[in-house]
């Protein structure tokens, strides 16, 4: 896989106001409570789900399918308070997958993390980039934010059985 941009993943579902005016930041200059979310290399959605104090649910905002490489815009929502608690857009080779991990994953019921950590496959996360995000309309929409802060997130890479398999971009909500 080439290197990982947060444009080529917002390029995947264009919208009126483009990809956000983002920083790439190093790990050490991310606040907390982002930089406990974000630097590490476990699956966001155990990270969250521990942070939020609950189970997550996945809502997708949009998917496509163009061969075997699988993309969805996605919400992770806060089963219990219904709170947006992250915004993520995620490419996925189908090829480096078995048929069961892919038809759940198709099924789009359920975050990629859990799936990839039920079916057991070995994964190695790979963060490439922390940035700093100035959110445009959508973002903030998501997050309902009304003022000029800026929201913290990451490009990671997921290795499946050594293999680079999913690209993602997770932005995690103020």
């Amino acid at each position: 896989m080439k290197v990982l941009t947060l444009e080529d993943l917002f390029d995947l579902f264009p919208n009126p106001d483009g990809p956000p005016v983002y920083e790439v930041i190093a790990p050490e200059d991310m606040p907390q409570p982002y930089r406990g979310l974000l630097v590490h290399e476990e699956h966001m959605t155990v990270t969250v789900e521990a942070f939020h104090g609950g189970p997550v649910d996945v809502h997708v905002l949009s998917s496509r399918l163009d061969d075997d490489l699988y993309a969805r815009k996605i919400l992770l929502v806060h089963k219990a308070t219904g709170n947006i608690v992250q915004f993520g857009i995620v490419r996925i080779d189908l090829n480096m997958c078995s048929a069961a991990v892919r038809d759940a994953i198709l099924a789009a019921d359920t975050p990629v993390g859990r799936i990839l950590i039920e079916h057991d496959v070995l994964r190695r996360i790979e963060p490439t980039a922390f940035l700093r995000i100035r959110p445009k309309e959508m973002l903030r929409g998501y997050f309902g934010i009304t003022d000029d802060r800026p929201v913290y997130s990451r490009l990671a890479f997921i290795h499946c059985d050594g293999q680079p398999a999913v690209e993602l971009l997770e932005v995690v909500a103020p």
